[in-house]
């Protein structure tokens, strides 16, 4: 069970309203990463790490939030915006990391990764007090209804059953967790590929997931906006999901650095439209009282599916044979192909006839 379905089930019953959600999770990563950023203990750094994965679903509320103010023609893009912001943050965090860890040497602290988890609180606190004074409350809710009883020895998985049963979001979410499930496999393999195959460094590769980084915002921001105004929501993630399939597979075929980078950047530019269109299209087919749990829902689909794609790479790769990392590129493309048909064949089930439509 994933921690943003377990914040998500027990909160929001007795806060039925976004922004106290968001708030309370905000806060819990505040807390929790002065806890690591000052942890002397091995008990305490996992307590820490306990206190911020339970209170982790800010990014679905946020989710939900857009949702709220965002038109319904404007939602892809919206999520595509977000993306791009998540996007941001994978290329600035570790540059951030890398200069407090440095900093840190000539103070008291003295080489201290701690110092990592202290500028993320300061993060985390510039986040909240935004929310706090410059976010209204974006979902109206009835102020006669009773907040139900809350459980908190629920773990959650009753609402990941229940969302996989019903209609229109059940199939949505289990093409979020096949995709999420392959494209764990081509993380796992990735790496050690481009260093062990293509022989390059970690230099080169920190380099590479810039690359994938800075396509990814401009594609979120730019491209979803243009894509949008030409195709329906579905069309895009058909045609992100074979661009994705298809690069997998051609990227294990040549051991050359210069094709395996333009495969790269074709993957780049059209794997980041995926889950923005997941998002908006469970949004766009859920309720407004219910879009944070379902997109928080969502994402524990998306948590759970990263444990398998590792092992099933990790039974088809063989470390004495390092052609064997190409594996589980065929093993992703060919499944993500398999997923593309699964989604093209149940497109009824979830489609928004226009992008104007709700």
């Amino acid at each position: 069970m994933t921690s943003s379905a377990v914040f998500l089930s027990l909160l929001s019953p007795i806060y039925p309203h976004e922004r106290p959600l968001l708030i309370l999770s905000l806060a819990g990563t505040v807390i929790a990463n002065l806890m690591a950023g000052t942890a002397t203990t091995a008990a305490v750094l996992f307590f820490a790490r306990f206190l911020d994965g339970i209170t982790g679903g800010n990014a679905s509320v946020a989710q939900a939030v857009i949702s709220d103010v965002t038109p319904p023609e404007q939602r892809a893009r919206a999520f595509g915006i977000n993306g791009a912001a998540f996007g941001m943050g994978f290329i600035m965090g570790p540059a951030i990391s890398l200069l407090a860890q440095k900093a840190a040497l000539n103070t008291p602290l003295g080489k201290s990764f701690g110092a990592s988890f202290l500028v993320s609180a300061v993060i985390a606190a510039i986040a909240l007090i935004l929310t706090i004074f410059g976010l209204p409350e974006t979902l109206k809710t009835n102020p006669s209804q009773s907040p139900k009883k809350i459980n908190f020895f629920d773990l959650g998985l009753e609402s990941l059953l229940k969302g996989l049963f019903m209609p229109k979001i059940g199939i949505l979410l289990m093409i979020n967790f096949l995709t999420g499930l392959t494209f764990t496999l081509f993380t796992f393999a990735f790496q050690p590929y481009f260093i062990n195959v293509i022989k390059q460094n970690s230099d080169a590769l920190t380099l590479m997931f810039l690359l994938f980084g800075v396509l990814g915002v401009i594609m979120q921001t730019l491209g979803i906006a243009q894509m949008t105004k030409r195709l329906q929501l579905v069309q895009i993630l058909f045609l992100g999901l074979f661009i994705r399939s298809l690069s997998f597979v051609l990227m294990p075929i040549w051991v050359n650095l210069y094709y395996f980078v333009a495969v790269c950047i074709l993957f780049s530019l059209l794997n980041s439209v995926v889950q923005p269109m997941i998002s908006a299209l469970i949004s766009l087919n859920t309720s407004p009282a219910e879009q944070g749990t379902m997109l928080g829902i969502n994402s524990s689909y998306l948590s759970i599916s990263n444990a398998f794609g590792p092992v099933i790479a990790g039974l088809v790769v063989n470390q004495n044979n390092p052609s064997s990392y190409g594996y589980p590129l065929y093993i992703a493309g060919i499944c993500t192909f398999l997923v593309l048909m699964l989604a093209i064949a149940k497109q009824k089930d979830y489609a928004i006839a226009t992008n104007r439509e709700r």
